[in-house]
């Protein structure tokens, strides 16, 4: 085992063995191993968001599923972490438990038009491997598409696999999300859509928090953003809290900077005194 072998936190590369959709991570916010599932390998997203890690980032949808890929090389990666010395060369001791399998990636997910073959491939080798409730599996999702009738489908299917969705929300007010996520989205809406998905599976709010231009989020956007989650704190499970840990690769990369530990934490207390759950990570 060498140290350029081990994976951190810091690392999220795609790529592992040559696989098109599979891939580990060192999640801080899940505390272990993640299987990633990465459904745009075409590095596709309907959203551009300022801090995204993805380099050659494109606005469009995920590609067509090749299901047959898809299942081989989760079911090679779930027999070398259960059968082969993954675990030992790739990863600390302290972090050497699996716990998830996360629809994430380079786009948004919920934009295949395959995802309910591509949970029903989960489903099967969750079986074949015999993951317990310890090992969830989580759809990390922008939400943009939770007005579709299909992708609610694939959420309700989702809930059935020990299903968990991470739901974005960086900001409550229009131009700050304009700035944030590049799109034009109305937080009324965006609300009703993340309603719709937390009746349907249990999901928690996961925002993004960082310094622009180095002046930290002024009260202004704060207030806007805990509006919203006011909102929604009777239906989401809680809320996982944020920094930029690793380096953006979009063209607003240089106005981003990141927020001290303990300014998340303060943000987090204001969180909390809404009656949530808040999980913090830099």
């Amino acid at each position: 085992m060498t140290r350029s072998q081990i994976l951190t936190v810091v690392d999220h590369n795609r790529i592992f063995h040559g696989f098109t959709y599979v891939y580990p991570v060192i999640s801080r916010r899940a505390g272990g191993v993640s299987i990633g599932i990465n459904l745009n390998p075409n590095n596709a997203c309907n959203w551009q968001c300022v801090y995204c890690q993805v380099p050659n980032l494109t606005r469009g949808m995920a590609p067509p599923l090749d299901a047959v890929r898809l299942e081989h090389e989760l079911d090679s990666f779930l027999a070398e972490i259960q059968q082969g010395d993954f675990m030992q060369t790739y990863v600390e001791p302290d972090m050497r438990v699996l716990k998830d399998i996360a629809f994430s990636g380079n786009g948004e997910p919920t934009s295949c038009q395959q995802l309910d073959i591509a949970l029903a491939i989960v489903e099967k080798l969750r079986a074949r491997y015999q993951l317990d409730t310890s090992v969830k599996t989580r759809m990390i999702t922008n939400g943009s598409l939770m007005h579709r009738q299909s992708v609610l489908n694939s959420i309700a299917q989702l809930k059935q696999l020990n299903g968990e969705v991470w739901f974005k929300l960086d900001a409550g007010a229009r131009n700050d999300i304009q700035r944030i996520n590049q799109v034009y989205v109305n937080p009324q809406q965006h609300l009703a859509r993340l309603k719709a998905c937390a009746a349907l599976c249990p999901t928690f709010i996961q925002t993004c928090m960082f310094g622009w231009q180095g002046e930290a989020p002024n009260e202004a956007s704060i207030d806007a953003y805990l509006n919203c989650v006011a909102q929604v704190k009777d239906v989401v499970k809680g809320v996982y809290l944020y920094g930029v840990a690793r380096p953006s690769y979009q063209p607003e990369a240089a106005s981003i900077s990141r927020l001290s530990r303990e300014w998340l934490e303060v943000m987090a207390n204001r969180i909390r005194a809404l009656g949530l759950v808040v999980h913090v990570s830099e």
